[in-house]
């Protein structure tokens, strides 16, 4: 290395570094500008009555998302209750239980496929088999189904990525005190996968709560004034 090539590179450093910087705070002070100029707009319609009441097509400045945010509780709670109970389970045994033959392939690239579906899809799925096939109509328990098949794959996959990363050697601790393979699933594998099941929850509550195509197209796009009960 020549002697004057250390001083040259740290100069080349301390450049970097501070563009980096500079570029860091122009998108920041951006992001800033963006976010004070929306908060300044709506900071006179941020009231209790904007959560609290109910939509409105008389007044609009009396209107509020009240039905809104209640539907949407209702939909992602049982889209919750169906899909992470099914998706965990499939992953548990997809991961521990299923024989790493041609059938078990086929699933994890089925499964695989799945997740890059488009969602409107689940809406024509959805529409056929839980509005018009099971005669359920366009109400909330079909939206639900219809999420539930849509975030089942993301369910899985975090699920085999969360068990996949628990060390081996937890199973076969377990495996050498007596404990059966569900006992050291149960009480070892599950506890220690426990922050990536949290993941799989978010992501699935996360993509329920942002889907609107689905449920447009099994009928969901009325105006609602009321509560549901």
């Amino acid at each position: 290395m020549k002697p004057r090539s250390m001083p040259l590179r740290r100069a080349a450093e301390r450049a970097f570094v501070g563009v980096f910087l500079a570029a860091i705070a122009i998108a920041l002070g951006t992001l800033a500008v963006l976010l004070g100029t929306i908060l300044a707009s709506a900071l006179p319609y941020l009231r209790p009555e904007l959560i609290l009441n109910n939509a409105s097509v008389t007044n609009p400045y009396e209107a509020g998302f009240a039905a809104a945010i209640v539907g949407t509780l209702w939909v992602v709670g049982l889209t919750l209750l169906f899909s992470l109970p099914l998706g965990i389970a499939a992953g548990i045994y997809l991961e521990e239980y299923a024989p790493k033959n041609r059938i078990t392939r086929l699933l994890q690239a089925g499964v695989a496929n799945l997740a890059g579906v488009p969602s409107v899809v689940f809406g024509l799925l959805g529409l056929a088999l839980f509005v018009r096939l099971l005669d359920l109509g366009p109400v909330v328990l079909a939206g639900a189904l219809t999420l539930t098949i849509l975030v089942f794959p993301y369910v899985v996959i975090t699920t085999q990525e969360a068990i996949r990363a628990v060390p081996a050697s937890v199973r076969e601790g377990a495996l050498a005190l007596g404990a059966t393979k569900w006992q050291s699933i149960r009480r070892q594998v599950l506890p220690a996968a426990g922050p990536g099941l949290l993941t799989a929850t978010i992501l699935a509550a996360s993509r329920a709560m942002g889907e609107t195509a689905p449920l447009i197209v099994i009928g969901a796009f009325f105006f609602q004034q009321f509560l549901l009960n």
